[in-house]
């Protein structure tokens, strides 16, 4: 029989439909064709004047900016959602507010090599990826323009990525969103009812029960949530509580690069280099040190389609329930 659950921070219902059940297995995905020669693509190695000049980069030593010789590079966005330049002038039009589209919108090139997926990154690499995460963060919230700041990662086409050379954005917004105020609103329902933050309980429940989880380490969890959207959606939880990721230590970045990796390399694995998004889940910049807030990952599979009941209801249909997807990736390696 189908199974409503409900996700605990949003309240949102999702159905665990067992009718039109699907087995881990079903889920292998035909994966891409990289079809653009490094030789064509702004994103490798001597094609540094085809983009807009790096904000940063973790290069060679006597290597000058824009220039090869880099691992990792920063650059703005060469078609923005938002523009760094300006006043942000709110304002009205009768019942209706809007202001200008200022913020940043940047894209961090995850590595210098077009055949790699992030996955396949050498571990000292993937840390640097992380750690050039919070280095950007922290730089732009000293921006009193600034209300938060989202990271994330499409990889795929079905996932929304537009290039095809493994890169990762960051879009910094005047206003925070309706999305972020939901998921706080929620955590602080919870702490106010029990004097706990939502998301250090979940991580005892799951170190406890261990049937959703999928691997650990030091600072972090991976698990399946109790009530997922879709088939694999994954979390990363650190075990203490921390609001801010930018607050997160170089031990614990390193954990989370080591998780992060493992986690991507057992969807690789599993399904055969799926689509993803993954988004970095953190309180707002003016926030700092709340009890009932905990910075997470949520990694998000390009496995099934947004149709017209999801919409109208804000439902989600899941045909695989967690259980079997935290089994399914915690043996695939």
């Amino acid at each position: 029989m189908p199974e409503l659950r409900k996700d605990p921070v949003l309240g949102r219902w999702v159905i665990i439909s067992t009718e039109r059940a699907k087995r881990p297995k079903d889920f292998k995905y035909t994966p891409e064709k990289k079809i653009v020669a490094p030789e064509l693509c702004p994103f490798c190695l001597g094609n540094e004047s085809s983009t807009p000049p790096e904000i940063m980069a973790y290069r060679a030593p006597n290597t000058q900016p824009n220039t090869a010789g880099w691992t990792l590079r920063v650059i703005p966005n060469k078609f923005p959602a938002l523009l760094i330049e300006g006043d942000i002038k709110r304002r009205g039009e009768g019942i209706y507010d809007k202001m200008n589209g200022v913020g940043a919108h940047e894209v961090i090139i995850e590595t210098n090599d077009h055949s790699l997926d992030l996955a396949d990154l050498e571990p000292d690499q993937f840390k640097a990826v992380v750690h050039a995460y919070q280095e950007r963060l922290n730089d732009l919230k000293n921006d009193n323009r600034l209300r938060y700041i989202m990271i994330f990662k499409n990889f795929g086409a079905a996932a929304g990525a537009s290039l095809e050379h493994n890169h990762s954005q960051l879009v910094a917004m005047p206003v925070i969103p309706k999305r972020v105020i939901e998921e706080m609103d929620g955590a602080k329902r919870y702490y106010e009812y029990r004097d706990r933050c939502i998301f250090c309980d979940m991580v005892t429940q799951e170190t406890k029960d261990r049937k959703r989880l999928i691997s650990e380490n030091n600072s972090f969890i991976m698990v399946c949530p109790f009530a997922p959207r879709f088939p694999f959606e994954i979390w990363i939880l650190p075990r203490n509580h921390k609001s801010n990721f930018e607050d997160a230590t170089d031990e614990e970045l390193n954990d989370l690069a080591t998780i992060l990796k493992d986690g991507l390399l057992r969807l690789k694995k599993a399904l055969n280099n799926p689509p993803y998004n993954y988004i970095i889940h953190t309180t707002p910049i003016t926030l700092r040190g709340i009890d009932f807030y905990h910075y997470h990952l949520e990694i998000i599979p390009v496995l099934t389609h947004i149709a017209g009941f999801e919409w109208g209801t804000g439902f989600y249909i899941n045909p695989t329930p967690p259980e079997e997807s935290a089994a399914y990736l915690k043996n695939i390696l």
